[in-house]
């Protein structure tokens, strides 16, 4: 996602022993991190939800320029050990509605702070998911999803677990690799393959979190997504979140912030709420 998912002296830590020897580190041109895209089903459009790529932000929100979002758009937000020990109950009096939690990263990596984030935000009755930090220079599509499914990535039609998220984007470790080394064709086959692995397990297609640029330049801006994942578009320090990438015509979540009123990186839902209680029950 837009800013550091894992904790800065881990990160420099994994870099400094790759160099002489994985979080979301994606900045708002070159990177970031829901069912059918707009929304629960396939590639339907959800009732309520923006006709179009151009709903703004609420007023008041920087980058707004004073534009009005729908009246009631939920407000959420995205963590990682990062954020460490969030206080849930001030999270939800500011606004809270929403929460995505980073799970893992690859096949070696889980938030330590994961269990404690995830069940203290359906305590203070957020509706919560947890993502997965993806890369596809180290293993499999199917490889990480089951390790992700197994540690946080699980789904359960209980009306508060959103679809698992795929966090998709820029190389944090490498810049000379921003699409991992892998061929456009090869990474929509990564991709393939991770979410038909969580369906598989789940019984949910992810939520795929990615730029309209990442997209473009590692998957050559593919299409075969848009009618069955929905799309968590990571664009800041704008109005609108802009162009889709990919076919999709409608965005779920829109990640427009790296920080604000909530801890982590600030998200909207296009819709109203009883359109994310209808996602996360999976209808």
């Amino acid at each position: 996602m837009v800013r550091e998912r894992t904790p800065v002296r881990r990160r420099a830590g994994v870099l400094a022993a790759a160099t002489a020897a994985l979080v979301l580190a994606a900045t708002a041109p070159a990177s970031a991190g829901p069912q059918g895209p707009g929304g629960p089903a396939g590639g339907a459009r959800p009732a309520g939800t923006a006709r179009t790529a151009e709903t703004s932000l609420p007023a008041g929100v920087p980058g707004s320029a004073g534009l009005s979002a729908p009246a009631g758009t939920p407000r959420g937000h995205d963590v990682s050990s990062h954020q460490k020990r969030v206080d849930w109950t001030a999270a939800a009096a500011k606004g809270a509605r929403f929460v995505y939690v980073k799970a893992t990263e690859s096949t070696t990596y889980r938030n330590p702070y994961f269990t404690g984030q995830y069940t203290g935000a359906r305590t203070a009755g957020l509706l919560r998911g947890a993502y997965h930090f993806a890369l596809p220079d180290r293993s499999s599509g199917a490889r990480q999803a089951a390790y992700f499914v197994r540690h946080g990535g699980d789904w359960s039609a209980d009306g508060r677990t959103l679809p698992p998220a795929l966090d998709i984007e820029y190389n944090p470790y490498s810049t000379r690799h921003k699409c991992y080394g892998l061929g456009k064709a090869r990474m929509v086959r990564w991709i393939r393959s991770f979410s038909d692995e969580v369906e598989r397990q789940t019984g949910r297609r992810p939520v795929i979190y990615t730029t309209t640029q990442w997209w473009k330049l590692c998957t050559g801006n593919s299409h075969a997504f848009a009618s069955s994942n929905p799309l968590w578009i990571a664009r800041h320090g704008t109005s609108r979140p802009g162009t889709l990438p990919g076919g999709w015509r409608y965005w779920t979540f829109w990640q427009y912030a790296a920080k604000g009123r909530l801890p982590g990186d600030q998200n909207l839902f296009n819709g109203p709420l009883s359109r994310l209680r209808i996602l996360a029950r999976g209808r």
